[in-house]
């Protein structure tokens, strides 16, 4: 195991090294790239010891990695809204240290190894000669297929929104559900990750590195929407529209009436 988080580690390092470009890209192409790249490790790494639901799994991760990632990187590049809200929002390589940068780089690299972990722990029983849970992995699975395709159409459906008009906030669609179905599409993939993890858990750290991977997505998703109302309260608050849908849509979770997170600074990340 040591051996293969410490490969995995390094590879993850230097995937997200692209943030030194662009700080934003710590969490967004080098976030995408390196979940790809965990999975493209694990089957170079242990390819005869996969059986159809472990590599099913990191299939998955991979398919995903690589779409929002290459999702992101078009939409910089096409969208001149978008760029121009990164550039208005984000902070620059220069508003900070590198020694701050290479605490977030390193930060970012222990997170995703850890949100990436029960599909580790599982390829590392199976090539180890160790008898895994199969149902569970397959429940773990269905709900992980359920989240990407989530995630996925709420991304289509927001680009397709704004083609037909960029000036207005998007409330058809998904997000009559939810205000942020594309992080709702997260939260629910990593729910699947981290239930096909339960049962090839043997040691106390094993849950540790899950339980932490799994919080802190979920952390960042509710701190992603927190940033998301702001920027909209800025672009549409004085739009009766946007104020209806605000109090009539929860801001993540469906049936879960939390309609607002940006009172909550605890969040801000």
């Amino acid at each position: 195991m040591g051996k293969t988080l410490l490969i995995l580690a390094l590879l993850t390092l230097l995937i997200d090294s692209v943030g030194w470009k662009k700080f934003i890209y710590f969490i967004s192409l080098g976030y995408g790239y390196s979940i790809a790249g965990i999975g493209i490790a694990l089957i170079v790494m242990h390819f005869r010891a996969l059986n159809l639901l472990a590599f099913a799994l990191i299939a998955l991760l991979i398919v995903y990695g690589f779409r929002l990632a290459t999702y992101l990187l078009r939409r910089e590049l096409k969208s001149k809204a978008y760029a121009k809200t990164v550039s208005l929002d984000a902070m620059t390589n220069d508003s900070y240290s590198k020694g701050v940068l290479s605490a977030i780089w390193i930060s970012c690299v222990i997170l995703y190894i850890c949100q990436m972990f029960p599909i580790i722990v599982r390829v590392q029983n199976m090539a180890d000669g160790v008898a895994t849970l199969q149902i569970i992995g397959w429940i773990g699975f269905a709900v992980a297929v359920l989240g990407v395709l989530l995630e996925s159409w709420a991304d289509h459906q927001k680009s397709a929104a704004k083609k037909v008009n960029p000036d207005r906030f998007v409330d058809t669609g998904l997000y009559r559900i939810v205000r942020c179905p594309n992080y709702l599409g997260e939260v629910t993939l990593w729910t699947g990750v981290f239930i096909s993890g339960i049962g090839c858990y043997s040691a106390w750290w094993h849950w540790l590195l899950a339980l932490f991977g799994y919080i802190g997505i979920v952390y960042i998703m509710f701190s992603g929407a927190r940033r998301l109302e702001i920027r909209q309260d800025k672009n549409y608050g004085e739009d009766p529209e946007y104020q209806a849908y605000k109090k009539r849509v929860p801001i993540l979770i469906p049936l879960l009436p939390i309609y607002s997170v940006k009172r909550f600074n605890w969040l801000r990340g």
